[in-house]
C-alpha cells in the first residue's frame, strides 16, 4: 500500500490523515508528532506535494 493523502479525514492536505491510515493509528497522534518536531512544516509541505490523494470509489 502505498502512502497517499486522505481525501476525508483532513485539516490541510490530508497528510496526516494519510499517514494515520497507513500505519493504522489515530490521526490525532500523527499531528501530534508533527507539532512536536521541529522540522515539521518543511516535512509536512513535502509530504502534502509529493503524496498523492487517495483515490475514492463511489458504491
Amino acid at each position: 500500500m502505498r502512502f497517499t493523502r486522505s481525501s476525508e479525514d483532513r485539516a490541510l492536505f490530508g497528510v496526516c490523515g494519510g499517514l494515520a491510515e497507513h500505519f493504522g493509528i489515530s490521526s490525532f497522534l500523527v499531528r501530534l508528532a508533527f507539532l512536536l518536531t521541529p522540522a515539521s512544516p518543511l516535512i509536512y509541505l513535502a509530504l502534502g506535494s509529493f503524496m498523492p490523494e487517495e483515490k475514492r470509489t463511489l458504491y
